[in-house]
C-alpha cells in the first residue's frame, strides 16, 4: 500500500467530481444534514482545519478515485458550490462580511475565493487490493456513529457480497421501511442468518459479525442461497406492490413462516389469499393494542410484548413464527401436507427403474433416450412440492436435462 499525501484546492476537486466515486459499495450512503454542511462551510470560511480524506486510486488517463474516508464532507462541498443549500441566517460575520443565509454565488469576492483556494489535505493511496482497503474504512470509521451494519457492509468475503445482492431483491421494493443506513441489508443478513440455522435463532449484530467472519467463502449457489431466494420469490410474488404493513420486525417473521410452510405444505394454493392473511393479521393486531389491556386478547398481549422488546432474539421469533403459523392454519386448514418422505428408496428406485426399462418418461428434451443405472434421475410424476407421494406410482424415469427442465411443473 503506497501513500501520496498533497494538498488540493476545493474548486480542483469540484472540477473533477465526476471522476470521484464517493459511494463505493463499502461506504454508507449520505447521512449528513443540513446543520453538519453548514458547520463544514463555515470552518472553511474562517480557514479551520478541516481533517485529511482519503482516497483510492482507481484508474488513469483520467485519474480515478474511490473516497475511502470523506465522503460526507465532499458531498457537502459539491453541494455548496452547485447552491443546494445557504449558510445559517444566523451565521456570525467574517472580518466585517456578513455571511448570513449566503449561497456561494452570493458570498463576497472575497470570501468565494477563500472557499475556492481552500487547501483540503488528500491522502492518494495506491498499490493496494480491495481487502486492505476495506480493513483500512473500518480503522478509519473507528469512533464514529457507523451502525453495526453499515461496518459490516465493509466487511470482507463472499457473505457480505451476497447479503448486498439479496438487498437488491424487488421484495425489498415491497416493503415499509426505507432502506436508511443499509436497514435492508440488515433485514437479509438476518434471514440468511436464520436460514443457515435452520431454525429461528439469534439475529443479533454479535451473531451476524460471526456469520459474516465464519462464511468469507460462503456459495451464492449453496442449498441455504437457493432456500433464502425461494422464500423471497414467494414473498414477491405474493405482495404485488409496496405493503406498508411490512415492517422490519414481521418481514423477519414472516420469513420464518413460510419457510417452515414450504418444508411441510402444499403452499401454491394459498398463494392467491396470502397478502390478505397478512394485512387482516396487522389489523387484528391494531385493533387488540387499541384495547385496554385488561380487554384485549392474552396472545395478542404477547405479541405485542414480542415485537416491542428483544425482537432479534431467537425465541422471541420462535414465539411470533408459531404464533402466526397457528393463526393462518386455523383460517386455512385445509391445506395440503407434504410426503415426510422426500427422497425415493433403493428399492423404490430399482422398480421404477425395471418398469420404465430405463428410458426417460418425460422427454422433453430427449425425446426418451434409454439411459443407465449410473446415470439417471427418479422423479416424482406429481411434484413432491405439489403433495405428490415419494411412491412407485408416483416415480418415473428422468434424464437429468429433463428432470431439471420440468422443475415443479405437472407434465
Amino acid at each position: 500500500m503506497k501513500f501520496n499525501k498533497k494538498p488540493w484546492p476545493l474548486i480542483t476537486i469540484y472540477g473533477i467530481h465526476e471522476r470521484i466515486n464517493t459511494n463505493p459499495d463499502f461506504q454508507r450512503p449520505a447521512v449528513w444534514g443540513l446543520g453538519q454542511k453548514q458547520l463544514l462551510i463555515d470552518t472553511i470560511l474562517r480557514e479551520y482545519d478541516v481533517p485529511k480524506l482519503y482516497w483510492r486510486k482507481t484508474g488513469n488517463k483520467p485519474d480515478m478515485y474511490d473516497v475511502v474516508d470523506g465522503q460526507q464532507r465532499l458531498r457537502a462541498i459539491w453541494d455548496f458550490f452547485d447552491g443546494k443549500f445557504k449558510l445559517p441566517k444566523n451565521a456570525d460575520p467574517i472580518d466585517d462580511f456578513d455571511i448570513a443565509g449566503c449561497k456561494y454565488e452570493n458570498l463576497p469576492d472575497e470570501l468565494r475565493m477563500h472557499v475556492d483556494i481552500y487547501p483540503l489535505d488528500i491522502v492518494i493511496i495506491e498499490e493496494t487490493d480491495e481487502e486492505e482497503v476495506r480493513e483500512m474504512f473500518l480503522r478509519l470509521q473507528n469512533g464514529t456513529t457507523l451502525k453495526a451494519q453499515e461496518k459490516r457492509n465493509a466487511f470482507p468475503g463472499k457473505m457480505r457480497d451476497f447479503v448486498r445482492e439479496l438487498a437488491q431483491h424487488p421484495f425489498f421494493t415491497k416493503v415499509g421501511f426505507r432502506n436508511a443506513r443499509y436497514t435492508h441489508d440488515l433485514v437479509a443478513a438476518q434471514i440468511i442468518c436464520l436460514e443457515i440455522a435452520g431454525e429461528p435463532t439469534n439475529v443479533k449484530n454479535a451473531d451476524l459479525n460471526k456469520m459474516y467472519e465464519n462464511n468469507k467463502e460462503f456459495d451464492n449457489k449453496s442449498s441455504e442461497a437457493r432456500a433464502v431466494n425461494r422464500v423471497l420469490n414467494f414473498l414477491n410474488e405474493v405482495f404485488p406492490e409496496k405493503t406498508p404493513e411490512l415492517e422490519r420486525f414481521n418481514v423477519i417473521s414472516l420469513y420464518c413462516v413460510v419457510a417452515e410452510l414450504m418444508k411441510q405444505y402444499v403452499i401454491d394454493g394459498i398463494k392467491p389469499l396470502f397478502q390478505n392473511w397478512v394485512i387482516n393479521f396487522e389489523q387484528k393486531r391494531y385493533s387488540q393494542e387499541a384495547k385496554p389491556e385488561d380487554e384485549a386478547d392474552p396472545e395478542w398481549v404477547a405479541y405485542k410484548e414480542k415485537i416491542s422488546h428483544s425482537t432479534d432474539a431467537g425465541d422471541s421469533i420462535r414465539w411470533r413464527m408459531e404464533f402466526m403459523l397457528r393463526n393462518l392454519l386455523e383460517k386455512y386448514s385445509n391445506l395440503l401436507l407434504k410426503d415426510n418422505q422426500r427422497e425415493f428408496t433403493h428399492v423404490q428406485k430399482l422398480v421404477i427403474f425395471r418398469r420404465d426399462k430405463g428410458i426417460c418418461k418425460l422427454g422433453i428434451k430427449c425425446g426418451g433416450v434409454k439411459l443407465t443405472w449410473d446415470d439417471w434421475h427418479c422423479d416424482h410424476t406429481m411434484p413432491w412440492s405439489k403433495g405428490g407421494k415419494t411412491t412407485v406410482e408416483n416415480g418415473q424415469v428422468s434424464c437429468a436435462v429433463c428432470n431439471l427442465s420440468k422443475n415443479n411443473n405437472i407434465i
